[in-house]
């Protein structure tokens, strides 16, 4: 008898087989690579913050009853006596103001990208609209703020509305240019099968978009936490923006160097870790050439 001969599907696996698992191994590379050099960024970035810091208290003589240098933060947080009840304090106040940023990042990037697909789906609209979001930009948010509380009080609504606002602009901004970089020849393909503008939408430019969508996320974590501080200095109080104008009222250099650095070194590490995000998953989609 003889052997049966492998037919031409079973060949085609078998020869598709090692080419699979060679594109998974450089997948898993790529996203090694990706995580790697975005953890060696955020830990320079760390570094060079302290060295600014430590460098500028240096260079411009400033008094240490004025300025604190990270051994008195940490004096200040860990070991004098006070060292429990300030941290409590400090680290409460930093909750109620991330909690104030997070309502902002979400009503300003949601916003942002309902109204960019609305752009992308009729340009009429766009022009319309677009020169107004940028006008409306220009006008200083200070300016702003007396107008927006009157409307929605010192409430919930007013945090939402001056840090959507902080974030809306540039994400908006970002997530339009990248839904405008799809392909025109995979939307001259979707319209030739009778795609219509929702489906070039959703199957073209979304996907494609994501690089900037990506950028729009991290643009928008610095600025969500920016908002929050205004909506409570100028608006709801609560948090660390409310708390630093009667730190420095009461000459409490302590507290207020330790408030700006729990901060700054929070929207870092969160600026840093949708970095992150954004890499592996960009490696993983075969577009970090695009980040």
């Amino acid at each position: 008898m003889t052997s049966p001969q492998p037919t031409a599907s079973t060949s085609a696996s078998s020869s598709t087989q090692p080419l699979d698992v060679e594109m998974r191994r450089e997948v898993r590379r790529a996203t090694l690579r990706a995580l790697g050099r975005s953890v060696l960024t955020f830990v320079l970035t760390m570094v060079a913050v302290v060295v600014i810091w430590v460098g500028s208290l240096w260079a411009f003589q400033i008094s240490p009853y004025v300025g604190k240098g990270p051994v008195d933060v940490w004096n200040f947080l860990v070991t004098v006596p006070a060292a429990e009840a300030n941290r409590e304090q400090m680290f409460g106040q930093l909750w109620v103001t991330l909690g104030h940023a997070f309502v902002g990042f979400v009503a300003g990037l949601v916003v942002a990208l309902i109204v960019a697909m609305v752009f992308q789906l009729s340009k009429g609209v766009e022009h319309a609209l677009m020169p107004l979001a940028m006008l409306l930009r220009s006008v200083p948010l200070v300016a702003m703020a007396p107008v927006i509380i009157l409307i929605f009080g010192r409430d919930f609504a007013s945090v939402a509305v001056i840090g959507g606002i902080v974030v809306l602009f540039p994400a908006l901004v970002n997530i339009v240019f990248g839904l405008k970089s799809a392909s025109p020849q995979m939307n001259d393909l979707v319209t030739v099968y009778g795609g219509s503008s929702w489906t070039r939408l959703r199957k073209v430019a979304l996907p494609s978009s994501l690089p900037e969508f990506f950028a729009a996320v991290r643009i928008s974590v610095p600025g969500a936490i920016t908002g929050a501080l205004l909506a409570e200095w100028l608006a709801v109080g609560g948090g660390i923006g409310g708390a630093v104008g009667g730190y420095i009222a009461g000459a409490q250099f302590s507290a207020v160097w330790t408030a700006v650095v729990l901060v700054t070194g929070t929207a870092l590490i969160l600026y840093n870790l949708v970095q992150i995000v954004e890499s592996v998953a960009l490696a993983r989609m075969g577009m970090a050439n695009r980040a």
